[in-house]
């Protein structure tokens, strides 16, 4: 398998995540055609579409984009077309991080009380629906194969070796965090 396969794998699971996205839209926009008061934002959902984005799209995936995959473009005599797409990728991922803070912080202010936040967690999932799919398409038609030119066989090889290695890291370091956070704080969980 080519190192970008297993990112094309990993694009159809953060599909199915911004299909459910674009459902709780369109369950929101069905209740508040009822009435405003009858519209509500599903907090459960929204804190897991937020940690989906950040976990898995931002900082696992993303993270081998940028830290595997575009690492090692940046030492190749890029064509310019294949070097502006790849910045524009950059911001790309800068955008989607941003966009996903907004969504947490309106759901928060929507949960604060705040009523008029409901319009701002609706903006921010279109938006995240509407990029995300121009994004991959981006990624999966214009640049992952070309620039797979720029690697020898064996440099293929060892950049998806680099990719599985980080995703048996990733997961390690995020549990021992979150078990180490728990016990900085000092738990009384069994009180």
């Amino acid at each position: 398998m080519l190192p970008i396969g297993l990112l094309m794998i990993e694009h159809r699971l953060i599909e199915r995540m911004i299909r459910l996205m674009g459902e709780e839209i369109s369950r929101i926009k069905e209740n508040m055609a009822v009435s405003q008061e009858f519209a509500f934002v599903d907090a459960k959902f929204i804190d897991t579409a937020v940690d989906f984005m950040r976990t898995y799209a931002d900082q696992v995936h993303h993270g081998k984009e940028e830290d595997i995959l575009f690492t090692a473009l940046a030492n190749k005599p890029l064509v310019p077309e294949h070097r502006q797409v790849m910045q524009e990728l950059l911001e790309d991922h800068t955008w989607g991080r941003l966009t996903v803070a907004k969504l947490l912080a309106a759901k928060d202010d929507y949960l604060a009380g705040e009523m008029a936040a409901l319009i701002r967690v609706l903006e921010n999932l279109a938006s995240l629906v509407e990029f995300y799919p121009r994004h991959i398409e981006k990624e999966d038609k214009n640049f992952f194969l070309p620039v797979m030119a720029y690697f020898s066989p064996e440099e293929k090889e060892e950049m998806l070796a680099r990719m599985y290695a980080f995703d048996q890291e990733f997961i390690h370091a995020r549990y021992k965090k979150v078990v180490a956070d728990w016990e900085a704080s000092g738990c009384k969980c069994h009180l």
